[in-house]
């Protein structure tokens, strides 16, 4: 998910000579689809046209049949009954696109304008970015912009009115001791049940909501109210982003879905109601209760509430130390958790308590991470920069024998109106829009503190490393590419002048780079070819900056294991194995660097941790929720034995519908916040880690605002859904930093409350 680098369109849609297929033959939509992005591409108009006549002499019938059922966009798992009604809207699409880039605006406006009133309801899938998006959408956009109707200034959507639950019975105890109420039975093994033995004292404890009181909320007038005025209607996923909390309180709790999963959305409702102790409650009732539930996430992957469940109280202890709350030895272990048929679940529930006086005075005289490590017993390496082992299980990661916490930042500044999509993004290590002789975004930008727009002469221009450097950043993730031998001398510059180090990282064959694959072909990890080439693209990356002082370490992929224009989602055991092979050969040049995997989140750990042995790092794109990672680093720690850090993390800005932007700022930098805090109190020296914890990478430093195909707009509309407070990813609002209305971009940088966050968090 989050991308730090997409294929043009000229690398997605290679493929061969385009050749008309006989009348015997009828090409498939799919492959008519792609034929139309080549000719495209090649500006090849003679072809396109050929490709939209036969389209629509051989799909556009069932393509108008489709269509007609619809009065709205189709379900994810529907997406493909309707598919040939999306794939000749898209040819029509791209041949609108075409001749608006020919300069024939009134011809683009009538194909546009035709795809938007025939297929409303048309969607495309974006391997790239791993989601859908709205042709029709797309097509207005193009016709604001040759119309000269496009918004320059963000779009911000009102907020709705929030309304909180009104509990008619918050229950006698705000922490509940369930041994009072129950016995606790074959704890630590998969086999644990919770044996409630004093009903009715349990539900007075817990109160109005919180399981086992199962009763007392249809007798509550609140919930009558709702449900006859209409306030009920719809899906319960409709609720997981109200801003009708009270209503989002009664759909989940009497809904028909599994209790674990009630709990967990319950708690959701009172956390973001500001109920804090009736969240903790409800996630202790799903983490004693219903510890082994799994459901299934919007991508159709197995979830399991109760792992999350632990992290969420973790997470309000950590922001609310002022509740006075511990909460110890919790632990949900899931063996074979990609396999939802025959995962095992094994609980031990762990102990939530309210402190006393005299210990909440002995915590907060207490200094964190004091933890003795023990004797270091094992080293990654003996170069410059390596990782250690201590006694008592834990790593570091060491620069010349100092210990050294990876505080990154994925950096990419992208200029308004530049995209890969479209072959017009710069390599901004050489952008220099002024000529002035100095490279833009590092070395030019400033910051607007006024949020007005207007540069003022008490707002110096001081460029990102410096911006950066004040923030607290240390490293930097950048992708390898061949031009960049001509990017060392910036590079060095940069670590000479504000001590950022890289984490040089390279695709690996995902989507399908330096594999010599097509982007319809695929790495393949068992081809000999893909093979050799990939090897052979490392080994440039690592002889020509091997040497350099700024290098950190190597990062092997951008979660590969998820596919796109490569198979390690189908061959997993040999990706992996190929991952190793390539660590190996980095070795055997430089002994000086470690090397990591990017891997999406922990699908295929296991076979990592099998097939994988000589990469020093597990490294991921994870993305979860304002709590942090869950069970992640326990994961590493039992299924790879190795040091552990979060590649990508972050959240966008903007938040739909359900808050105003400047809740969408704080929501931001609090589940920033959360994940970082989450990556601290695992690292070496915390007593409740995991302690393999050795850093990570906020995702990202600026907005790009080519996200969603209209580089000049800063777009609003919801896209792919995710565990963000709006409820979507918004991917164009993920920036630390913003670039304002875009009219002074590449220079402007609108500071928002996560950089402040950070600035807090990174220099204490």
């Amino acid at each position: 998910m989050r991308k730090i680098f997409c294929l043009l369109v000229a690398g997605i849609f290679v493929l061969s000579t385009f050749v008309l297929p006989s009348r015997a033959e009828q090409r498939s939509a799919d492959e008519i689809v792609r034929l139309s992005w080549k000719a495209s591409q090649d500006s090849d108009t003679k072809s396109l046209a050929a490709l939209v006549n036969e389209i629509l002499q051989g799909y556009q019938a069932q393509a108008k049949s489709q269509a007609s059922q619809l009065q709205g966009f189709p379900s994810r798992d529907r997406y493909s009954d309707y598919k040939i009604m999306s794939d000749v809207a898209t040819v029509l699409f791209v041949q609108s696109e075409a001749l608006m880039h020919q300069g024939k605006n009134d011809e683009a406006i009538r194909g546009f304008k035709n795809v938007i009133a025939q297929y409303p309801w048309a969607q495309n899938f974006d391997p790239s970015r791993g989601s859908y998006w709205s042709i029709a959408e797309k097509a207005q956009d193009s016709i604001n912009i040759m119309e000269g109707k496009a918004p320059v200034t963000p779009q911000i959507a009102k907020m709705a009115p929030k309304t909180r639950p009104v509990l008619k019975f918050r229950g006698t105890q705000d922490v509940i001791d369930w041994a009072k109420y129950g016995r606790f039975l074959n704890t630590g093994t998969e086999s644990y049940h919770y044996q409630i033995t004093d009903e009715e004292g349990l539900e007075a404890a817990v109160g109005e909501g919180i399981y086992p009181n199962i009763s007392s909320i249809y007798k509550d007038p609140g919930y009558g109210q709702a449900l006859k005025s209409g306030r009920l209607k719809g899906s319960r996923w409709d609720f997981v982003n109200t801003t009708d909390l009270q209503a989002a309180f009664y759909k989940w709790f009497s809904t028909q879905e599994a209790w674990g999963v009630r709990m967990f959305y319950i708690g959701e409702t009172f956390e973001k109601a500001g109920m804090l102790m009736e969240a903790v409650k409800a996630y202790d009732s799903l983490i004693v209760n219903f510890p082994s539930t799994m459901a299934w996430t919007y991508w159709q992957t197995p979830w399991y509430p109760g792992q999350a469940a632990v992290a969420k109280i973790k997470y309000i202890i950590r922001l609310h130390p002022e509740l006075n709350l511990e909460f110890k030895d919790s632990n949900i272990r899931i063996l074979h958790a990609d396999d939802p048929h025959n995962f095992r679940a094994f609980t031990t529930p762990g102990t939530l308590r309210k402190l006393s006086m005299i210990e909440v005075m002995k915590k907060k005289l207490k200094i964190l991470g004091k933890m003795p490590l023990g004797r270091a017993v094992f080293y990654s390496g003996q170069g410059q920069v390596r990782f250690v082992k201590y006694a008592g299980g834990q790593w570091r990661l060491l620069v010349d024998n100092r210990p050294f916490f990876i505080k990154g930042m994925a950096y990419m500044p992208t200029k308004v109106g530049q995209s890969p999509d479209e072959g017009t993004m710069v390599d901004w290590m050489k952008e220099d829009d002024d000529h002035d002789g100095r490279i833009d975004a590092p070395y030019q930008a400033w910051m607007d503190t006024r949020g007005d727009n207007k540069y003022h002469s008490d707002e110096p221009v001081v460029g990102d490393f410096q911006l950066m450097k004040e923030m607290g950043v240390n490293t930097l993730r950048i992708y390898y590419q061949t031009y960049m031998k001509d990017d060392k001398a910036l590079l060095e510059k940069m670590y000479k002048e504000y001590g950022l180090k890289v984490a040089m990282s390279n695709f690996l064959g995902k989507y399908a780079i330096g594999s010599g694959a097509t982007w319809s072909e695929g790495t393949d990890y068992e081809n000999p070819a893909h093979r050799k080439a990939m090897m052979a693209y490392v080994r440039e990356m690592v002889m020509e900056f091997k040497d350099e002082p700024y290098i950190l370490m190597w990062i092997l992929g951008n979660e590969n294991n998820y596919g796109v224009a490569s198979n390690a989602d189908k061959k997993p055991d040999a990706y992996y194995k190929f991952v190793n092979d390539v660590a190996k050969m980095i070795k055997s040049i430089d002994p000086n660097h470690p090397v990591a995997v990017c891997n999406g989140d922990t699908l295929y750990l296991d076979k990592f941790g099998h097939d994988a042995p000589d990469v020093d790092a597990f490294g991921a794109n994870v993305y979860r929720g304002n709590y942090g990672f869950g069970s992640f680093w326990d994961e590493v720690k039992e299924l790879a034995g190795k040091p552990a850090f979060i590649t990508e993390y972050g959240c966008p800005s903007y938040g739909g519908v359900v808050m105003n932007y400047q809740e969408g700022q704080q929501a931001q930098a609090d589940y920033h916040k959360g994940n970082w805090l989450d990556i601290l109190y695992n690292s070496a020296g915390y007593e409740d880690g995991a302690g393999n914890s050795v850093g990570g990478m906020a995702f990202e430093w600026l907005d790009e605002w080519w996200k969603d195909y209209s580089p000049a707009l800063h777009d609003t509309k919801a896209d792919a859904v995710g565990p963000f407070p709006g409820g979507y990813y918004f991917e164009e609002w993920f920036g630390i930093l913003g670039q304002g209305n875009g009219t002074h971009s590449p220079y402007l940088r609108e500071p928002r409350k996560v950089f402040y966050t950070y600035k807090e968090l990174w220099n204490s």
